[in-house]
């Protein structure tokens, strides 16, 4: 059976899923519905932990089939937390593959962002600034996706001209075929890895500021029934801030050298590519200039909603989805399809979330942590909650830890155990807790996962400790900023 469980995973991952299946049924007739419920929610959080080894969808999926079939929740129960986050499930349902018809306006944007900027501090910045903005008004993974897709574009280039025979190579004497080996090309290697690291965290610095930043902001805004606008203004007092110290860690690690910074473009690998980019723009075909100025109105148009709150964020995703493909010609099915592709492995994992919500509900698990936590004098729980929100997030999921959280104070308000005004104050903190640590480890973010796993990270040379390096410093500048905002601010 180990042979084909769980794919491609290695075989110690393979046992202990199995271990963990088999010992779930004897704690609970023996330990417990309580002792059990515990032992699956670590059970979860390691398959987060382990997500490069196999996607959690399914290790994490088997857990939750078997929390429903130990009735330590109900399927009633856990289509309750999905129908009060519907919301949310539509927002990565649409506005991911809507923002995909995007993807050319905003590879065109960075390319150009790319190739005009001769400073690596200032395209670093750049990068971070560029990042968090989509981010603001996109969605993280998707911003990722075009960092990732615009790196491997100018890698692609640099490595076929660096492959090309020498019969083929160098034709009108302009490059030196030894310029592009060695230093040179580890050097553009790291050149590529820390803009690309610099761009990730962007979308942190970005997502945490609005609405539909990350998923856990639209889940958290429900709950507290802020629309844009208002989410925005509530967040900011700590999120800009973070934008700025985040902005001034780039132009110290660029400026240093510091955790694999620094590098710079080879000015061989900036003529191949620029002599590239010209070439995209001088053949760049009537059809492709209207697609451009098509993504450019929608994107105004995605702005202009998302600010106004004209509808649900999902409703507006599905209404840019429309508009792109209709005025772009792009009307048969399988078409459509890849747009879905990114989003829809998240979002069963998602659904996969709240089946252990629902448990931690059902089974009062959190109740008497966060009964004490509000013990605590109000102007500490803010922080409180920040760091204990902000430790979970580096090791798990941050959409998990939010969700649970943020369900739980909001019960605590319902019961009257808090004010409205502490209510917003501790949902500030879940907001900024899961969202700033959490650049600490690829498990919090999911952008960082996915840039993790992505074609480009083996091209560059970003492994899972390479990648915890270089974001520590962000870590901690982020998180520690977030926290004083925290105590002082709130």
């Amino acid at each position: 059976m180990l042979k084909y469980f769980l794919g491609n995973s290695p075989k110690w991952f393979k046992t202990i899923m199995i271990g963990f299946l088999i010992f779930n049924v004897f704690s609970y007739f023996v330990l417990g519905p309580a002792v059990t419920a515990w032992l699956f929610i670590g059970e979860f959080i390691f398959t987060l932990a382990m997500a490069l080894k196999c996607y959690p969808l399914q290790s994490g999926g088997l857990l939750a089939i078997e929390i429903l079939a130990l009735n330590l929740t109900t399927p009633k129960n856990a289509y309750h937390e999905v129908d009060q986050n519907l919301e949310v499930v539509l927002l990565l349902v649409f506005m991911v593959a809507g923002i995909y018809f995007m993807k050319p306006l905003l590879m065109y944007i960075f390319s150009k962002v790319f190739t005009k900027i001769k400073s690596k501090m200032i395209l670093s910045m750049l990068f971070v600034f560029l990042s968090a903005v989509l981010s603001a008004f996109l969605d993280a993974l998707t911003v990722t996706a075009v960092l990732i897709s615009v790196a491997v574009g100018f890698y692609g280039v640099y490595h076929k001209i660096h492959s090309m025979p020498a019969s083929d190579f160098d034709q009108d004497g302009s490059l030196d075929r030894k310029e592009l080996s060695g230093e040179t090309l580890e050097q553009f290697r790291s050149f590529l890895r820390s803009l690309v690291m610099h761009g990730v965290v962007g979308t942190a610095l970005g997502g945490v500021c609005t609405l539909v930043g990350e998923p856990q902001n639209l889940l958290i805004g429900e709950r507290m029934g802020w629309d844009f606008i208002e989410f925005f203004i509530k967040m900011a007092p700590i999120t800009l801030p973070v934008l700025a110290a985040g902005l001034l860690t780039t132009v110290v690690l660029e400026f240093t050298g510091w955790f694999g910074f620094g590098a710079k473009l080879p000015e061989v690998a900036r003529r191949i590519i620029e002599n590239y980019t010209d070439q995209e723009d001088a053949n760049r075909s009537d059809k492709s200039k209207y697609g451009l100025i098509v993504q450019a109105i929608s994107a105004i148009l995605l702005i202009l909603g998302l600010a106004l709150h004209i509808a649900p964020v999902g409703f507006i995703g599905l209404a840019l989805i429309i508009v792109q493909t209709a005025f772009m010609g792009i009307t048969e099915e399988h078409q459509l399809g890849k747009a879905f592709e990114e989003a829809l492995p998240f979002t069963a994992l998602l659904v996969v979330f709240f089946v252990i919500v629902a448990m931690i509900h059902d089974q009062h698990l959190f109740t008497p942590i966060i009964d004490w936590a509000l013990t605590l004098d109000p102007s500490k729980q803010p922080s409180m909650f920040y760091v204990a929100n902000g430790v979970l997030s580096m090791i798990s999921d941050n959409v998990f830890v939010a969700t649970v959280y943020i369900g739980e104070v909001k019960q605590a308000f319902d019961n009257g155990a808090i004010t409205r005004e502490q209510f917003e104050k501790l949902a500030i903190a879940i907001n900024t807790g899961t969202n700033l640590p959490s650049v600490a480890t690829p498990n919090g973010q999911a952008a960082f996962l996915f840039l993790l796993t992505s074609s480009l990270a083996p091209l560059i040379g970003l492994s899972y400790g390479r990648m915890v390096k270089m974001a520590l410093p962000y870590t901690i500048v982020l998180g520690g900023v977030g926290l004083l905002g925290i105590i002082y601010v709130l």
